[in-house]
C-alpha cells in the first residue's frame, strides 16, 4: 500500500484543518482558567476544535476535563499511542509572515505550531484516518492522545495519566526523524540572591525552555557610555539601545531566540546584558550571575559532561529578573543519563560558594532521562517504516537534549517529523521549533504523514 501516494489525495483538507488549528493561540493562559479550560480559554478551543475534527470522520472522542483529548480506531486489549500536543509557545516578535495562519511559501509551510506540534500531531491524525478509510485491518486499538500542556511542565498529560487509558506501546511526533529512543533528563535550577546592586530592574525571558531573546534594565545612575554600548552590541551580534532617562540608565538587548535543548544555536541576550553592567558599572551581582551563567555546557559549576549515548549536557538560563533588590533565576538543564540531579546541584552549590555565598542555588524540577534499548522491537519497526518512505537507510536512531511527551508512558520514543540534516534554502527565512516564522517542509510533512501511517500498520500488527 502506498501512503505517500495517498497522502497526497488528503492533503488539502489536511492544510484546511491545520489552518483552524493555528489559527488559535493556543498558548497557556491560567489567569482565565475554568471548568473544562485549566489551561485557559484558547488552548480549550484547540482541543475542541480537533476534537470535532474527529467526530466529523466518524472516530470515537473523549474530552479529559480539557486537560487531553483521545480519538481512538479499532478494537483490542493492547494498543498502539500517538501522543502530541496542542499548546504552544508565545509568539513573540520578528515574523514575516502571520503566525495565527497557515503560510505557504516556496514549499514550506508557515505559523505558531506548523512544526510544534500541532502540524505532526496532525499529521498522526490524518495517518489515522487514511487507516479507517481504507479499512485496513489492526489488532491493536490506535489511540491518539492530544495534550495541552507540554511547552509549560506537561500537566495536561500528568492528569491524563491518571484517569485516561495507556498505550501499550507508541512514539510522539514531535522531534526529529528516524526514532529518538533516549532523551535527556530535564532539570530545573532556580538562583535567588538579594546581594545589592546597581541594577534597579531586569527583566529577560519568557520560558525557560527558550534561550532569552530581549533583556530591558533599569540602572541606578546617570553615567552612560553610548559609543561603549553600541560596541558591546556590535561585537557581540546584538542589536539594542541605551538611554537616559529620568537620571536612570535604560538598555534594552536583543539576541536570537532558539530552543532551550539547543541554546548553542540562540544568542542569550540576558546574560550578555549582565556581562556588559558588571563589566562597564563593576557591578558585582551581575559579575557573578554572568560567571555562573556564561557557558552553556555548565563548566563553571563543573558538570560540563559528554554522555555515552545523549551526548553533553546543556545549560539555558530561560528567565532573569531583578526586582526590588532581589534577583532570580531560572535555568533549564538537559543532562545525559551518566549524570544526575545530586551531582549537578553539588556542582551549582560549591561555585556559589567560590563567589562568596550570596547567591543561593535550588532544585525547582527534576525529570528522570527517557532510554528505551535501540535494539527493541519498537525502534526497530519505526526505523523501517522510516527507510521505507524516506529511502534513508543510513541515519541511525539517534538520542535528543529536548523532553518529549515519550517520556510520560512507558515503551514510548520520539518519532519525526524534522531532519535536522536537512537545511533550507540560504536565501528563504525558516524558523524552528519557538522561532519567528516556524515552518516545515511541505514535502517532509507529506512523507511524515505515510511514514506514520505505516508505522501504525507495523505497531498494532505484530
Amino acid at each position: 500500500m502506498d501512503f505517500k501516494t495517498l497522502t497526497d489525495k488528503y492533503f488539502d483538507q489536511y492544510i484546511k484543518d491545520l489552518n483552524d488549528l493555528v489559527s488559535i493561540e493556543s498558548t497557556r493562559d491560567v489567569e482565565h482558567a475554568a471548568q473544562g479550560a485549566p489551561f485557559g480559554p484558547n488552548v480549550a478551543k484547540a482541543l475542541h476544535t480537533l476534537l470535532e475534527m474527529g467526530k466529523r470522520d466518524g472516530f470515537e472522542t473523549q474530552n479529559f476535563d480539557g486537560y487531553a483529548g483521545l480519538i481512538t480506531l479499532g478494537d483490542g486489549s493492547e494498543s498502539v499511542g500517538i501522543l502530541g500536543h496542542l499548546d504552544v509557545v508565545p509568539l513573540g516578535d520578528g515574523w514575516t509572515k502571520n503566525p495565527l495562519a497557515v503560510t505557504e511559501d516556496h514549499g514550506y509551510l508557515y505559523g505558531r505550531g506548523v512544526l510544534d506540534d500541532k502540524g505532526p500531531l496532525l499529521a498522526g491524525y490524518y495517518a489515522m484516518k487514511m487507516l479507517k478509510d481504507l479499512n485496513v485491518p489492526l489488532k491493536r486499538k490506535v489511540m491518539l492522545i492530544a495534550g495541552t500542556d507540554e511547552e509549560s511542565g506537561m500537566g495536561g498529560i500528568k492528569e491524563y495519566v491518571k484517569v485516561g487509558p495507556i498505550p501499550t506501546m507508541g512514539f510522539t511526533p514531535d522531534a526529529n526523524f528516524p526514532v529518538i529512543y533516549g532523551e535527556k533528563g530535564n532539570l530545573h535550577i532556580t538562583l535567588d540572591s538579594d546581594e545589592p546592586s546597581l541594577i534597579e530592574d531586569f527583566q529577560a525571558g519568557t520560558r525557560p525552555n527558550i534561550v532569552i531573546a530581549k533583556a530591558d534594565a533599569i540602572l541606578n545612575t546617570d553615567q552612560f557610555d553610548e559609543k561603549m554600548y553600541d560596541f558591546f552590541l556590535k561585537t557581540n551580534d546584538l542589536k539594542g539601545r541605551g538611554s537616559v532617562e529620568d537620571g536612570k540608565v535604560h538598555l534594552y538587548a536583543e539576541g536570537k531566540a532558539a530552543h532551550g535543548s539547543m541554546p548553542y544555536l540562540g544568542i542569550n541576550a540576558g546574560v550578555l546584558l549582565l556581562n556588559y553592567i558588571a563589566k562597564a558599572y563593576q557591578d558585582k551581582l551581575a559579575g557573578e550571575l554572568y560567571e555562573l551563567l556564561k557557558d552553556w555546557k555548565g563548566t563553571p559549576e563543573g558538570i560540563d559532561i559528554d554522555g555515552v549515548y545523549m551526548g553533553f549536557l546543556t545549560m539555558n538560563p530561560g528567565i532573569i529578573t531583578i526586582h526590588e533588590g532581589h534577583a532570580h533565576v531560572l535555568i533549564d538543564i538537559r543532562y545525559p543519563n551518566d549524570t544526575n540531579p545530586d551531582k549537578i546541584i553539588k556542582g551549582f552549590e560549591e561555585a556559589c560558594k567560590e563567589l562568596g555565598g550570596t547567591i543561593a542555588p535550588a532544585i525547582a524540577y527534576a525529570g528522570d532521562p527517557l532510554f528505551v534499548d535501540p535494539n527493541s522491537k519498537l525502534v526497530k519497526d519505526l526505523m523501517a517504516s522510516y527507510a521505507k518512505y524516506s529511502g534513508d537507510t543510513f541515519s541511525p536512531a539517534v538520542t535528543i537534549g529536548g523532553g518529549t511527551y515519550a517520556k510520560m508512558f512507558d515503551n514510548f520514543v520520539a518519532f519525526g517529523p524534522e531532519k535536522p540534516w536537512v537545511k533550507p534554502p540560504k536565501d528563504l527565512q525558516v524558523g524552528g521549533c519557538h522561532e519567528a516564522d516556524e515552518a516545515i517542509s511541505v514535502a517532509d510533512l507529506k512523507e511524515a504523514i505515510a511514514i506514520y501511517a505505516d508505522a501504525i500498520v507495523r505497531l498494532a500488527n505484530e
